[in-house]
Formats: C-alpha cells, sequence, structure tokens
C-alpha cells in the first residue's frame, strides 16, 4: 500500500505547531487517512476522493484545500485501493529482449511518452533471452507487478515460428515482428523503406545496389534485405551478395572495409544508420569518396545522421507514431473497443541529404 512519506510531515504555522509535530512518532503521520483529510481540509470524505482521483466537480478553491491538507499530513492516496476500485492499475508493462539498439530505445521512448499523455506509467522488464520460459517468466512477474496490459517490443523472429506463444488471457501488443493474424502488431513499413532506398541508388543511375544487412536473428533486417533483393530482381538487376553486420557502427567498418576494396560497388543500402557511419569510414580510409565513388544510404534517420560526413540520406521512422499506435492499440483492447489482430504498418520516408549522387563514369579509383 502507498501511504505518506516517512520523512516530516510538512509546513506548519507557528513554533507550538512544530514542537507538536516533532513530538508526534513518525509512524502515526503516515497513518493518516482519508477521514483525517477531510476534517482538516473542513470537507467531506467524498470531496477528498474526488480531489484524489482527479475528477471534475470540485472548485479549485476547495481542491487547493485539500491538497493542502493532504501535504500538511503527509497523506498519499492508496494507489492500490484505487485500482481495485476501478478495475485498472493505469499502467503499462512492456517487455523488450535489446536495449541495445537505436530502434528498440527510441520505440520504448515513444511508447512512454504516449502513455503518459494517456495518464499510464510505463514498466520495463528487459529480458535476457527470447525463450518461452524467460517470456513466461517475464509475464508472470508483470502480472505480479500489476500492469493492466503488455506490448512487447519482439526484435527477433519467434512469433513468425510459433517458439514463443503470448499468454491468451493477457491484452497484448507486439512491435516488430512477423506474428500473422496471431496477435495485434505495429510495425514500421520495413518493406517499403527499403524499396525506396533500392529505387533511389537505381533512379541516379546506379547499376546494382549492394546490402549492408543486420544480424540474421532480426526480423527487421530480413525484411529490409529481402524487399532490397526483390527490388533488384523487378528491376532486372541481380542482387550481389549480402554483406552483414550486427547494427553496431563497428560492425558497418568491418564490412566497409571489403566493400571499399571492391570496384564495382558503388551504391550501398545500409539496413541502418550506425552501420553507414562505421560504413563511411572505412570508404573514406581506402580512399573511395562518398557520394562521388560510392552512394550511401541508411535506415531510421537517427538524430545524428544529418551531422555525419556527409550528411547522411536515409530513410525515416516515424517512432513516435509507433508508439502511438502501439499504445492506442493496447487501450482499445483493455476496454474492449478493439478486437483487431493482425499488422498495422507505419510509413517511412526517404531524407536526401548529400551521401548520394549519380555514379562517376570512368573516375579514377580504381582497386
Amino acid at each position: 500500500m502507498e501511504t505518506a512519506d516517512k520523512g516530516p510531515a510538512g509546513v506548519g504555522g507557528g513554533t507550538h505547531g512544530a514542537q507538536s509535530r516533532a513530538r508526534t512518532p513518525a509512524r502515526t503521520r503516515t497513518q493518516a487517512s482519508m477521514a483525517d483529510v477531510a476534517r482538516l481540509a473542513g470537507v467531506s470524505s467524498q470531496t477528498v476522493s474526488r480531489v484524489s482521483n482527479g475528477y471534475a466537480g470540485v472548485t479549485e478553491e476547495t481542491r487547493r484545500q485539500v491538497l493542502a491538507a493532504m501535504k500538511e499530513l503527509g497523506y498519499r492516496p492508496n494507489s492500490a485501493a484505487r485500482a481495485l476500485k476501478r478495475g485498472e492499475f493505469r499502467t503499462l508493462g512492456v517487455i523488450t529482449f535489446s536495449l541495445s539498439t537505436t530502434g528498440n530505445v527510441r520505440t520504448l521512448e515513444a511508447i512512454a511518452n504516449s502513455a503518459a499523455r494517456e495518464g499510464y506509467a510505463v514498466t520495463l522488464l528487459p529480458v535476457a533471452a527470447p525463450t518461452q520460459d524467460e517470456v513466461r517468466g517475464a509475464f508472470s512477474r508483470l502480472e505480479e507487478l500489476a500492469v493492466d496490459a503488455v506490448i512487447v517490443i519482439m526484435e527477433v523472429h519467434l512469433l513468425d515460428a510459433a517458439t514463443i506463444a503470448l499468454p491468451p488471457h493477457v491484452q497484448v501488443v507486439v512491435v516488430d515482428s512477423d506474428a500473422g493474424d496471431r496477435y495485434t502488431v505495429v510495425d514500421t513499413d520495413q518493406a517499403g523503406g527499403s524499396r525506396a532506398a533500392v529505387r533511389h541508388l537505381l533512379g541516379l543511375g546506379h547499376d546494382t545496389v549492394w546490402h549492408l544487412a543486420g544480424p540474421e536473428g532480426s526480423f527487421a533486417a530480413q525484411r529490409r534485405a529481402d524487399a532490397w533483393h526483390a527490388a533488384l530482381t523487378e528491376a532486372g538487376r541481380t542482387p550481389p551478395p549480402v554483406v552483414r553486420g550486427d547494427w553496431s557502427a563497428e560492425s558497418g567498418y568491418r564490412a566497409g572495409l571489403g566493400l571499399a576494396d571492391r570496384a564495382d560497388c558503388t551504391a550501398v543500402f545500409a539496413a541502418n544508420d550506425q552501420m553507414a557511419l562505421g560504413l563511411l569510414r572505412a570508404l573514406h580510409e581506402r580512399g573511395r569518396r562518398v557520394p562521388g565513388d560510392v552512394s550511401v544510404v541508411g535506415f531510421d534517420d537517427i538524430p545524428e545522421a544529418s551531422s555525419f560526413l556527409p550528411p547522411l540520406t536515409t530513410l525515416h521512422q516515424d517512432f513516435a507514431e509507433v508508439g502511438r499506435l502501439c499504445v492506442e492499440s493496447v487501450l482499445r483492447k483493455m476496454r474492449h473497443t478493439g478486437t483487431e489482430r493482425g499488422t498495422t504498418l507505419v510509413p517511412t520516408r526517404l531524407v536526401e541529404r548529400a551521401s548520394t549522387a549519380p555514379p562517376l563514369r570512368n573516375g579514377p579509383w580504381r582497386s
């Protein structure tokens, strides 16, 4: 139960009042009740309840009186009791397998912001390993912590392979996974963004587009790689071999050293901006000019993308909209006003900057 603070009772008038409170044991002060607040404020317990719950119909003067009395007595509304009365705890649980990627962190931030606007708190529970037992344990823990619903940021291949089943009695929305029609899913349009990257580079006159992909276990990485391959094939171009990284700038740098030594590599679509950053460094060290010798497109549009050298052309992900839709969907499910399943896609937008240009024919660089 939430009760009053165990510190000083608050601001009071006069020496006698301060001495009286000083003689009052801390344990007694922490047991202040709604009735105590009502007596001190000169109002009914019902009015105190209405102020505690933020209901309308209380004058501003009365509200100030009640809040002053709460502060004087060190009273805190019993959130557990209020939750039982309302039938909800005003808290959403979030399960994620990683906080090391830009997408997961920004999605979590967007969910927290959207939840706060709706009057909900967020309880985050990272999961060490993407297994059935770990996920089941995470849901059990969140139930102990009294959450109303759960949003799962599942950036790996799990739900699409039916390796993991989410508890049927919990209202759940999933982010960034191919769960088919079994769950409500919100995701960025991975395929649409990747196709836009390929079309942009082919439209500039490049013969083909190399791909610096994310890790094999990632759903987003696979969707982007599949769409890159399909876009090249549909354009009548032969897709080059995929080069993989692990989302980090360091992996982009290592992969970039190999790409930089290929004279036939004039355009690269990197699956995220961090790997594109490492790629730019590798190209620079090998004497390949961007965009003179090699054009580079990223994915995410992180805040630093415009400060890369050169500023990075990339696909903008609307993380704020992803977060808003996650919270909106899970609240509809909680309130039994939405039972939709399947995937809602949030569009991406190509942001053109200085890292892409038409290829130089018969340029000065040779391997």
